[in-house]
């Protein structure tokens, strides 16, 4: 029992930060150190299962994936993700105060890639190439991805799947990618809300990525693994330019709902309240992922 309530309360670190668009449930896997343990969990849904369902064997299918792992994680993922859309509405704050809330969400990046850091010692050529390409890629993500994007079905699908893909890599942000693809307030206010025409599709897209993403991440990781996490990092370190709170942001209304349409960073001349709440928030943001993971560093 204790260990089932561990997971959960793992599930739900994991839940929050999937939540909030800078840090992935996959980055607090790692640092609470059950990252392996998850993608083993996810593959466990393979061929072999699929035979078991099909054949209508009960048992093996019951057996066979690693449920006494997932279902307390899964839990705790749920409770997260309905604290922060229902009880803490982040949406609605990322419009009425966005300077601070991403002062939170840069805080939380900033101490994933100083996690993450030391994955890739000692840096050589090679690895600094992997991480400059990957910060141009993170650029690149963030400023060539259209300002507007459409709310069809296939494309929420699309969607589901980019953003589990992103989940399960230690380092990069399922939420982010959704912020990123202006789907970040569509899909939390359909969970807050029960909408069923959103919730469907993105929940088909996420199975999807699951399963073809899992095995590639994993192959990747195992064959590649500092590359792999070079260009993690460098993503991260691109995607700062658009997760800056000082931005001069400009919405159009759609529809009844306000939609972004452009984003252009600034530094901030005057020192005010709004700065000065922004800048302890990224501290906050900073320090939680830092107090995670050494706390975790320690029970290892």
């Amino acid at each position: 029992m204790k260990e089932k309530i561990n997971l959960a309360v793992k599930g739900f670190c994991m839940g929050t930060a999937d939540v909030v668009p800078g840090v992935s449930g996959g980055t607090m896997a790692f640092i609470l150190g059950i990252y392996a343990q998850l993608l083993a969990a996810i593959r466990s849904f393979d061929l072999i299962w699929l035979k078991y369902i099909f054949k209508l064997q009960i048992k093996p299918a019951i057996q066979r994936p690693h449920f006494n792992f997932l279902l307390p994680l899964f839990v705790g993922i749920v409770c997260a993700l309905l604290f922060f859309t229902r009880i803490v509405p982040l949406p609605v704050f990322l419009h009425t105060h966005p300077e601070i809330v991403y002062g939170l969400f840069f805080g939380l990046i900033v101490a994933s890639i100083i996690v993450l850091l030391p994955e890739i010692k000692p840096l050589n050529l090679s690895k600094i190439f992997s991480l400059l390409a990957g910060i141009i890629l993170g650029w690149l993500i963030v400023t060539l991805v259209p300002m507007n994007t459409p709310d069809t079905t296939s494309f929420i699908f699309f969607s589901g799947m980019l953003a589990i893909s992103a989940m399960l890599l230690p380092g990069i942000s399922g939420s982010f990618i959704l912020l990123i693809l202006h789907k970040y307030d569509t899909i939390l206010n359909a969970i807050g809300h029960f909408n069923f025409m959103i919730l469907i599709p993105f929940g088909f897209g996420v199975v999807a990525g699951l399963v073809f993403f899992s095995r590639v991440i994993s192959w990747l990781l195992a064959s590649f693994y500092h590359h792999t996490v070079a260009i993690i990092i460098g993503i991260l370190i691109g995607s700062l330019w658009i997760i800056w709170p000082f931005q001069v942001r400009q919405y159009i209304t759609v529809h009844n709902k306000e939609r972004l349409i452009s984003s252009t960073p600034y530094w901030p001349e005057a020192w005010n309240d709004t700065v000065m709440y922004s800048i302890l928030m990224m501290f906050i943001g900073l320090g939680l992922v830092l107090i995670i993971y050494a706390w975790s560093e320690r029970k290892t």
